[in-house]
């Protein structure tokens, strides 16, 4: 029989897993007898755990939520996945401080060697750098603002423009978007009568918050990823063109991701795409990909002139061209 200590930390560890465990099955793991289990769950909760414990054929015990944060138990892998999952998003989430705090506390208590493993990891492996740093986020705000998505309550903020010009809002907010580096709040702008995507480090929320409201059907057939990310990209976009492509909407929106554009039917064989880019070059380069003939209906002078470039490099690209006689 393992020594209680020792006992009461594999009973801890196992009630953590997501599943309801009965005192038989827990005797039978640690063997010892289904009054020791009680007892040792009366020690555990006197330490600070909330077991909830349920009554009947298919009741059982299992680690419930609780005010305060008792001690928490990793596995190896476990331990290794939380530390990775930490600094990446150190760099890549804008919750870099609180991340880095937790970091911190979590490697100061790691075994030697699961320390190695990280540290390996983390040596061996190449973090594509990005352009832009990521704008800090307030884990606060974060936290309020999925509080009154989840309630259902009515939120007015100050918020500051692309081009830092301020206004005031009044927003039924529904969902928090991580997208890149950046966190969006979706929500629907009373004042415009019309869905939103909000910056949330450039959001100021006023008090009180309030009143309730009835859930309105979301944009895009509910598919908030693909709103959020049309949205985002056209907002960055430099350079905007429509196209009209000749295939079918249907084939060439299957080829596309979300944030590529917008894709609307002309007849059965044609469609019009309304795209953009931050550079006239990498737009052509795109239109090329569509795999279709294609004409310009709107674009910028620099978007021809690319055209024309990639059409000629592309022609003395072949063997029998006669740059190449």
């Amino acid at each position: 029989m393992i020594e209680t200590s020792a006992r009461l930390l594999k009973l801890l560890t196992l009630l953590q897993s997501p599943r309801d465990w009965t005192g038989a099955e827990l005797a039978t793991k640690l063997d010892v007898s289904p009054r020791t289990i009680r007892a040792d769950i009366e020690r555990l909760r006197g330490l600070g755990y909330p077991v909830d414990a349920t009554r009947g054929s298919v009741g059982g015990y299992r680690l419930g939520a609780g005010g305060s944060l008792p001690p928490l138990l990793l596995n190896d892998e476990e331990a290794v996945a939380v530390v990775i999952g930490l600094r990446k998003a150190a760099e890549l989430t804008g919750l870099e401080e609180s991340s880095l705090h937790a970091l911190t506390k979590l490697e100061q208590v790691l075994p030697s060697r699961l320390r190695r493993r990280v540290n390996s990891i983390h040596t061996f492996s190449v973090q594509v750098p990005q352009d832009v740093p990521a704008p800090l986020v307030d884990p606060e705000l974060l936290t309020q603002l999925a509080g009154l998505c989840r309630d259902r309550e009515q939120l007015r903020f100050d918020y500051l423009s692309h081009r830092s010009d301020p206004s005031r809002r009044t927003v039924e907010p529904y969902r928090l978007v991580n997208w890149g580096r950046r966190w969006y709040l979706v929500g629907y702008d009373l004042d415009r009568q019309d869905w939103r995507t909000f910056r949330v480090d450039r959001i100021s929320p006023r008090i009180p918050t309030g009143p309730r409201f009835t859930p309105r059907s979301l944009p895009d057939d509910g598919d908030i990823t693909a709103y959020v990310s049309r949205r985002v990209s056209a907002a960055a976009w430099r350079y905007r063109a429509q196209v009209v492509v000749h295939a079918s909407a249907e084939s060439i929106a299957a080829r596309l991701p979300p944030a590529a554009g917008t894709v609307e039917p002309i007849d059965d064989h044609t469609c019009l795409f309304s795209t953009g880019s931050d550079s006239a070059t990498g737009l052509a380069v795109h239109l090329a990909l569509l795999d279709a003939d294609f004409e310009i209906r709107e674009g910028p002078d620099e978007l021809h002139t690319s055209v024309r470039q990639l059409a000629e490099r592309y022609a003395r690209a072949l063997p029998d061209h006669p740059a190449h006689a």
